[in-house]
């Protein structure tokens, strides 16, 4: 996927990359580095973010509805007005029988 001359795939280097308003919709950024990127508006239902680094990254009124954050660094992250109805934040351990 190449979305306004970015490489949109796993362990991409966007960093600081300028994606306000992008239509991610079931992008697979797993272990992308993101720190800096400005998501501003963008639509990521539905994508895989595990283990991305959005460090430092603008995700104002992004929207993150079904996204797969598990294990993602949001450090410093803004993070004002997301939607994230659905969004996995971290992995869900099965109880176990003993």
């Amino acid at each position: 996927m190449n979305i306004d001359g970015y490489e949109i795939k796993p362990f991409a280097d966007l960093v600081d990359a300028d994606l306000p308003d992008a239509d991610l919709r079931g992008a697979d950024l797993e272990g992308a580095d993101l720190r800096g990127a400005d998501f501003y508006g963008a639509n990521l239902e539905g994508a895989n973010l595990r283990f991305a680094d959005l460090r430092r990254a603008n995700l104002e009124g992004a929207n993150l509805e079904g996204a797969n954050l598990e294990g993602a660094n949001l450090e410093g992250a803004y993070l004002a007005g997301v939607n994230v109805t659905g969004t996995i934040l971290e992995k869900k351990e099965e109880p176990k029988n003993v």
